[in-house]
């Protein structure tokens, strides 16, 4: 073979080569992208969702879906998400409760928040409100209190879930307020709200989306705030730490993480598209009327919220003794 002819092979195999390194290499997105929910439909965390969902479809190149998956305190959608190509494509809805709590009040989990995932961007935060059922002789959280100290044991109050917001806001509050309230949880905002709706217990804490119509509606009343100040929606209910308990604060809050592996530029890419739908109409409208706070931001600017709050509730769950296993 002469030198031309060894040339133009050498030539013909790198085109090849280039060749297969572009059909690695896709554009992404090259198919939609989901977003797993790892709790059941009817809670804040769908709203957050499929709000920010639908505005990136819009921007992204791909359609956005929504997929509810719950179950085990948020560990059946993870570790399913944590197996998952790192490619982009699938992502979950990480949230207080799978990433700040579970950690550190479940003895085992079949993946590592830390090492597992990586934060993409923070995508909302929720205001915390604490309701009781219309019969209960409470109006404030002072009268509630001393309900409940005044009969210890007998108030029951319903979660989403062992591991949920409201879960950890209301044991946060037992613990500060000296209480006994019996914690029944159930598979998701929704069904908890039934029965709390239907008298069958007596208080809960969530977000603000599912709760303020059945406040307005005059079915719950709005006790206590969880947030450092009060709402525009309630300007009438005090915060917590106004009633009594200085310091206390809590919310619900919510992000986008991906499997671990996930190329930083893809990271960045979703980050961007996510960060520009919080700033769209739709959504800064629907966040106002649910008082819930649109965040964005760098995945960098999420990784260092996550460490904080880590932090922060690393130690209510010790102080509160908070198991879920």
């Amino acid at each position: 073979m002469t030198f031309a002819h060894r040339l133009l092979s050498l030539g013909l195999l790198l085109a090849l080569c280039l060749s297969a390194g572009a059909v690695r290499a896709d554009p992404f997105p090259s198919r939609p992208i989901r977003i797993v929910v790892p709790f059941a439909p009817g809670g804040s965390s769908e709203i957050v969702a499929r709000s920010v969902a639908a505005e990136m479809s819009k921007t992204i190149g791909a359609n956005v879906i929504v997929e509810n998956k719950p179950g085990g305190a948020g560990t059946i959608a993870m570790s399913e998400v944590a197996k998952a190509a790192p490619d982009g494509h699938t992502l979950i809805l990480g949230h207080v409760g799978t990433l700040a709590v579970n950690p550190y009040a479940m003895s085992r989990q079949p993946y590592d928040v830390n090492r597992d995932f990586v934060p993409v961007v923070l995508l909302a935060r929720v205001p915390n409100i604490f309701v009781v059922h219309a019969s209960v002789p409470a109006n404030n959280l002072k009268e509630f209190v001393a309900l409940a100290k005044a009969k210890p044991g007998a108030l029951n109050y319903g979660s989403a879930g062992n591991g949920s917001a409201g879960h950890l806001a209301m044991e946060y509050l037992k613990l500060v307020t000296g209480t006994h309230i019996v914690h029944i949880p159930y598979r998701g905002t929704g069904p908890q709200l039934q029965d709390l709706l239907a008298g069958r217990t007596e208080a809960s804490s969530a977000g603000t989306p599912p709760l303020l119509p059945h406040v307005r509606d005059g079915r719950l009343k709005a006790i206590a705030v969880g947030m450092s100040e009060r709402i525009a929606a309630l300007p009438d209910v005090g915060t917590v730490a106004e009633q009594g308990y200085p310091g206390f604060e809590t919310s619900q809050w919510y992000g986008l993480i991906a499997p671990a592996g996930t190329p930083p530029e893809v990271v960045q890419k979703i980050a961007q598209h996510a960060t520009q739908a919080l700033r769209s109409g739709p959504i800064t409208a629907r966040f106002a009327n649910d008082n819930a706070l649109g965040a964005g931001g760098t995945p960098a600017d999420f990784a260092r919220f996550i460490q904080k709050e880590q932090e922060r509730w690393s130690r209510v769950v010790r102080q509160a003794d908070i198991r879920l296993d």
